[in-house]
């Protein structure tokens, strides 16, 4: 049954920027932040006054918040947005950004995601990260995702038959990828052998089975297509977008997610279907999340996720190109910048502008977004469908 769901005709996104990811810094949130804010107003060639709404994701602005940052900035939005969504919030950032600008709440809409990485930012967020970890994790040694993640990938082993391999073959091909991204962290091929032999983390993750924390920003811009025209910018197109939210709450552990809830409406007002995708940008803190993403957006089955690995290559030169940045594994996770690296990525490639990574005549992205990971699950889920600006 259809919920009434429209279109996004005639708001785009456009001016992907990303400021170059660092291992750790002595500048906060905000400097990282203001920088993202600076490129996206500077290649956009727009006065800072123009923007005139504002998203931000961020884990370590605190005890800022947005509202507290356009102080920082010298802003003064008429629309503003605080998404503490991880993993999800680059997706819904543009979401809620293309309905402000679609209502005429706002003209153009800077979103901006981004973390410093001190040398004690890691262990400070994971304590501080939600009621569960406050209660019922940290407090018991299991401090930050790995012995979470380490119970998801156990479950979905155990239930889809993925072994160690399929998530490996995931992991070198996302390192290949990112051989070509200047702004990769992980500058040294990965062999599947290197991968398998690597020290253990929680069983059964090991070492690159895990993203890399670091600093950094990303952001991108929302307007009306005829402002972009105006700007001389080149855009991607909104076909479609779904979030969803603890979802599948009776399931005792998680092995779907959100998306599955919305799926067929995110393809119906979209107007293709997952054969149509020419490459796909997953949220990979860990790869079993991949698979999990992969099936649950229809590209496979539920449960054929290592049998589809199997088959693809997953490299920008190859069959199902995915993560083509080498995504957060290979890049480095820049807190909630994690959750832009795709979106970003995308808006790149559809544009034109990936550079030696750029998928050939690629004309449809997607983005999948997921976040907020407590004991059993992850509980923010999101999705975008891009189109190139002819497409």
């Amino acid at each position: 049954m259809s919920t009434g769901r429209i279109g996004y005709d005639g708001v785009v996104a456009t001016v992907p920027v990303t400021v170059p990811y660092v291992r750790y810094s002595i500048h906060s949130a905000h400097w990282w932040l203001g920088k993202a804010l600076g490129a996206l107003i500077g290649q956009a060639g727009v006065a800072k006054q123009q923007v005139d709404g504002l998203c931000v994701s961020s884990f370590t602005l605190a005890p800022d918040t947005a509202v507290g940052l356009t102080q920082h900035l010298g802003m003064s939005p008429r629309w503003l947005d605080h998404i503490p969504m991880g993993g999800a919030s680059g997706v819904i950032g543009l979401r809620r950004a293309a309905r402000a600008v679609q209502s005429g709440d706002a003209n153009i809409v800077a979103c901006i995601a981004g973390d410093t990485n001190h040398v004690d930012s890691f262990r400070h967020t994971v304590s501080q990260f939600s009621r569960f970890a406050q209660d019922a994790v940290y407090p018991y040694g299991a401090g930050g995702p790995n012995a979470s993640f380490a119970l998801l990938t156990r479950h979905y082993m155990r239930e889809a038959g993925a072994t160690r391999e399929d998530f490996g073959k995931l992991c070198v091909a996302q390192r290949a990828n990112a051989l070509l991204n200047p702004n990769a962290l992980m500058k040294k091929p990965l062999t599947l052998e290197q991968y398998l032999e690597s020290r253990v983390i929680a069983d059964p993750i090991h070492l690159f089975d895990c993203v890399m924390p670091c600093a950094g920003a990303d952001g991108f811009l929302v307007m009306r297509e005829e402002q972009a025209r105006k700007l001389n910018l080149p855009f991607v197109r909104i076909l479609s977008t779904i979030e969803r939210h603890n979802a599948w709450i009776e399931d005792p552990i998680q092995m779907r997610g959100g998306w599955t809830m919305d799926r067929e409406e995110f393809y119906s007002l979209a107007g293709v279907g997952p054969e149509d995708v020419d490459l796909m940008q997953a949220y990979d803190d860990y790869p079993v999340i991949n698979m999990m993403q992969i099936e649950d957006l229809g590209f496979c089955d539920k449960g054929a996720g290592p049998e589809f690995v199997r088959r693809h290559s997953f490299t920008t030169d190859g069959s199902f190109p995915f993560n083509t940045n080498g995504g957060q594994l290979s890049v480095g996770q820049a807190g909630a910048s994690g959750g832009y690296l795709g979106m970003i990525e995308t808006l790149m490639q559809l544009t034109g502008a990936a550079g030696p990574r750029q998928v050939a005549d690629a004309r449809i992205g997607l983005v999948s977004g997921f976040g907020m990971i407590n004991y059993d699950r992850g509980i923010c889920t999101a999705a975008a469908l891009l189109a190139r600006s002819d497409a």
